[in-house]
This record gives C-alpha cells, sequence and structure tokens, in this order.
C-alpha cells in the first residue's frame, strides 16, 4: 500500500531523514519507534506533503512526492499529529461532522458509531472541545480523521501522558481500525503498547531505520533497545 524508498530531508543544514525506506501493507499496524528527535514525526509529515524530500513516496503504487496535504489526503492518507489539533471553541460533534468524507458514498464510520465507542466522548458531545481532557482530544482528532474514510492513518504519540486506562482505549481503537481493513502507522515511545498491537515494527536511530522485524524479534535483540530505545 504505503512504499517509501529512501528518502531524504533536511531543516535547514540538518539533514534529519537519511535514507529512510518503509512499507506498510493493507490492514498493517506498523510501529515506528525511537526516541525523540531521531526524525519519527518528520516522517510522518513528509509522507503527509507537509516538508520537502528527496526519494521516493508510492501509495497504492502512485507517487505522493510534491502533492499538497489536501491532495494526499483525499487519496486516503490520514495524519493525527502529537498536537492533539482540535478546533477549540467548536463542539465535539461539530469536530467529528468537520471530518465527514463528503459525497454519497458513505465511509466506514460514522459520527453515531464514533460516539457509541467512546462514552465519554457522548456524554461531552454539545460541549466545546477545548475543555476536553488531553486524552479526551486525543480519541476527539483520532476519530474526526477516521471520519474521512482512510486506507491509511499515521498517528503520532497518541499515549502520550495519558491514564492507563485510556491507553487501553486507545489500544482497542487501533484494533478496530485495522479489523476494518485501515492500515495503521503508529510512532510511539512506548515499546509495551507497540509490542500489543503492531504486527512490524521499525526502530529510528539518527534519522535511519536501524532495525525492522517482529515484536517477538524485536524482543530478543536486546542490544538494539538498549542503544536506540532506552532512556
Amino acid at each position: 500500500m504505503l512504499e517509501v524508498e529512501q528518502l531524504h530531508a533536511y531543516y535547514g543544514k540538518s539533514h534529519v531523514l537519511q535514507g529512510v525506506t518503509l512499507q506498510i501493507g493493507a490492514g498493517e499496524i506498523v510501529g515506528l519507534l525511537g526516541r525523540n528527535g531521531v526524525g519519527r514525526s518528520t516522517l510522518a509529515k513528509a509522507i503527509m506533503g507537509d516538508v520537502d524530500v528527496t526519494g521516493s513516496i508510492r501509495f497504492f503504487d502512485k507517487s505522493v512526492q510534491g502533492l499538497k496535504p489536501h491532495q494526499i489526503a483525499r487519496l486516503g492518507i490520514a495524519y493525527v499529529p502529537e498536537s492533539r489539533d482540535v478546533f477549540a471553541t467548536l463542539t465535539v460533534r461539530q469536530n467529528l461532522e468537520l471530518g465527514l468524507k463528503s459525497g454519497k458514498n458513505a465511509g466506514r464510520w460514522t459520527v453515531a458509531g464514533m460516539l457509541d465507542m467512546f462514552p465519554n466522548l457522548a456524554q461531552r458531545a454539545e460541549i466545546q472541545a477545548g475543555v476536553l481532557s488531553g486524552g479526551e482530544q486525543q480519541m476527539l482528532t483520532m476519530c474526526r480523521s477516521l471520519l474521512g474514510d482512510p486506507s491509511l492513518i499515521m498517528i503520532d504519540e497518541p499515549t502520550e501522558g495519558l491514564a492507563p486506562k485510556v491507553v487501553e482505549q486507545i489500544g482497542e481503537l487501533l484494533r478496530d481500525i485495522a479489523d476494518k481493513g485501515v492500515s495503521i502507522l503508529l510512532i510511539e515511545q512506548k515499546l509495551s503498547i507497540a509490542l500489543k498491537v503492531c504486527s512490524r515494527l521499525y526502530v529510528m536511530g539518527h534519522g535511519r531505520i536501524v532495525f525492522e522485524g517482529t515484536p517477538a524479534s524485536l524482543q530478543e535483540r536486546k542490544d538494539i533497545s538498549k542503544e536506540w530505545l532506552e532512556v
């Protein structure tokens, strides 16, 4: 579905992505692990068209490099940034409605379905999104992105700073997303959730992919964890 090959990106003179190559298949949950500052978020922004790059980005065998973010979104890629960008003065329901796929063909997700899945959001459906907790805003942003019916969703640090119960809910949502045939690129620091929900993992270090494999194979590579993941 998604094929990234030899991707390079710079911020000024800083060489952030240094020849990144990865693939994501249909319905896969793929984890992208690494410490802060290694280029994980830059990679997601590059795929979404927010960062200029050299190399190749293909989605369903179509080159998306050089397209604008809204054009890439219309092709079926969604991006949930770590910043949890909600429309603070709009209600929870209005935020969700803004994400609905336009056109006659309904997507796999509905506003009612999202509210059923997350009772916390349902209870606050008519209040402004800006007063939600961090975890609720993260859920809202993910749900709004899914209402556009993407084929691939990239989610950046969805569990950062959240309570264990909320982390568990997000893990359940990730599995439900994949069960409906949507692929996920999960950018995470928490190894625990990545090991539970991902079928494959990539580890980044200094702008490069330093490991690719299954959760089981990563657990066997204590050297990788020690050098590139442990703080």
